[in-house]
């Protein structure tokens, strides 16, 4: 079975929204799989998305035979590209001058370009565009991070106000060895009101298995409320 991508059958149209959905999910998977706050829901609704309307701009409107009437396919889809946009820098936040979100709301950006890709007809343009996406994240991604001449990862700590525990902090992270500074403290409400503070650190990468020693070594301090890694889209 031959199918024609340029066709607007229904057939066309199911098998190019399902490769949408699969391509989306699995740039989706990605982003759950490094523990990203965007992740499979929201890239595959986005790259589904992306997709209809592509798909709705180039046959939705092929009835209107009127020769008063323009009809422009690439309309829709100029305007997903600039409304993918602002669903991408929500995703973009600054916390104590350390920008995060910035890999993940790019990653948004190309699940809509696939999506796009998929619904105009272009299957394999989208596969290859999705291979490319695993590849950056992860094998490239490892390779920019040896690059580093001093590499180094950054924790937010919150604790209850009016706890000592940020030299405990400190003591924690010094005693494996890992140089540690401190790069700013801030006072943080809660919705009911507790007073919370908030210090970012910064320390020597010593690995993914330290790493996650780390952290359960400070969430077992007295007075810690969470311990998080800040997000590596700060690149």
């Amino acid at each position: 079975m031959t199918i024609d991508w340029f066709t607007g059958t229904l057939a066309t149209e199911l098998v190019l929204l399902g490769m949408a959905f699969v391509l989306s999910a699995v740039i989706g998977l990605e982003r759950l799989w490094h523990r990203k706050s965007t992740g499979l829901r929201t890239h595959t609704l986005v790259g589904v998305g992306s997709a209809l309307f592509t798909l709705v701009s180039a046959y939705g409107f092929s009835q209107v035979t009127d020769p008063n009437v323009v009809v422009d396919p690439s309309r829709i889809a100029a305007q997903v590209v600039s409304g993918i946009g602002f669903l991408g820098a929500g995703v973009i936040f600054v916390r104590q001058n350390v920008v995060n979100g910035l890999t993940t709301a790019a990653s948004i950006w190309m699940t809509a370009a696939v999506g796009m890709a998929c619904g105009a007809g272009m299957p394999v343009l989208a596969t290859a565009a999705t291979v490319m996406h695993l590849f950056t994240t992860t094998l490239l991604s490892r390779f920019g991070r040896r690059l580093r001449p001093v590499p180094e990862d950054t924790v937010v700590v919150q604790y209850k106000g009016g706890r000592e525990v940020l030299s405990e902090v400190l003591a924690a992270a010094t005693s494996r060895g890992l140089r540690t500074s401190l790069t700013s403290t801030k006072t943080v409400e809660t919705p009911s009101g507790a007073e919370r503070i908030e210090a970012v650190l910064t320390f020597d990468s010593a690995g993914r298995r330290a790493q996650q020693q780390l952290l359960q070594d400070l969430s077992g301090i007295r007075g810690v409320v969470s311990v998080a890694l800040a997000d590596e889209d700060s690149d």
